[in-house]
């Protein structure tokens, strides 16, 4: 029998901006496994992201398989995205996505008595995530960073945004989005990774929440990175880089994995997967790793401690 999922949206405050969020669950939440906060990217709100319903397959929303398997599932819409607030005239940059973490990651400890998060992030959603962590050590049980990038060094994706970024930015803090910029999505690296009934339920989605989106998190990746320290980062940590994603050289990424300090770290390259990753043909394998990484136990011995 397929378990119940139950689905409950939830609101909290950054100053006088209100941030929408969506929980999912089995049961009671405080009896789940974990507790697992996703963390959507640029152009698109959380419940398309990850909790997109495609008509006649029963595993397309990514929060009704975790909770399925006993975790307490939120996601966030970043103020400027979904539900959230849009009233502010800003930008809405990556660290400003962080701010919102905090206040969400606070609102879920208090409302759920949950301890440290397994967070996942995708695309700018990652960067987020990651400065989020960087900046509240022991906030964060593990981290998912997917679709990632760090210096930008050796990104076909980020050369080409950089082409139209003067355009984007004399518009003003948003950018407009439509269902052939959705489709972009899943043929920019390499045509053919995901299957059309996903991406028009993705664009469905997108399109029916924003038809613009802030343009502070292109600015960031295209000009400011990088905006994270990996040496500032305590918590285990995977990196998760699709085979065809052009958003990050995997040199890149390599080279911020090295530099993590907790030995608790693995990097996995995922094949077959171009940038949104759970809308791919090859979702089940992304969910496979990061379910393992999630539920992967504390060493048992750790060694002696590191000068």
């Amino acid at each position: 029998m397929t378990k119940a999922v139950t689905g409950v949206e939830h609101w909290t405050h950054k100053g006088d901006v209100r941030l929408f969020m969506w929980e999912k669950c089995v049961g009671d939440p405080r009896g789940a496994r974990g507790t697992i906060l996703f963390i959507h990217g640029s152009s698109m709100a959380s419940q398309p992201t990850f909790d997109l319903h495609v008509p006649g397959v029963d595993d397309s929303s990514v929060m009704d398989v975790f909770a399925r398997a006993g975790y307490d599932c939120w996601c966030l819409d970043n103020e400027g995205y979904g539900r959230s607030d849009k009233h502010r005239d800003i930008s809405c940059d990556i660290s400003n996505g962080a701010d919102d973490i905090t206040v969400a990651a606070d609102y879920i400890q208090k409302t759920r008595g949950a301890g440290p998060l397994l967070v996942y992030g995708i695309s700018s959603g990652a960067l987020k995530a990651a400065l989020f962590a960087q900046r509240n050590p022991g906030a964060v049980k593990r981290l998912a960073l997917d679709a990632f990038v760090w210096t930008g060094q050796g990104s076909p994706t980020l050369e080409e945004r950089r082409k139209k970024l003067p355009a984007y930015m004399a518009a003003g803090n948003r950018r407009p989005i439509d269902r052939a910029f959705v489709h972009s999505i899943f043929t920019r690296d390499h045509p053919g990774t995901a299957d059309d009934n996903f991406v028009n339920a993705f664009a469905d989605g997108i399109l029916s929440l924003d038809d613009s989106v802030p343009i502070g998190t292109y600015i960031d990746m295209c000009l400011h990175l990088p905006v994270v320290d990996p040496a500032k980062i305590d918590c285990p940590t995977i990196v998760m880089r699709g085979q065809y994603d052009g958003i990050a050289g995997v040199d890149d990424l390599i080279e911020f994995f090295k530099r993590l300090p907790n030995p608790d770290k693995q990097f996995a390259v995922m094949p077959g997967i171009a940038h949104a990753s759970f809308q791919q043909k090859n979702r089940v394998m992304v969910r496979h790793i990061l379910a393992s990484f999630f539920a992967q136990p504390d060493p048992v011995y750790v060694g002696p401690a590191e000068h």
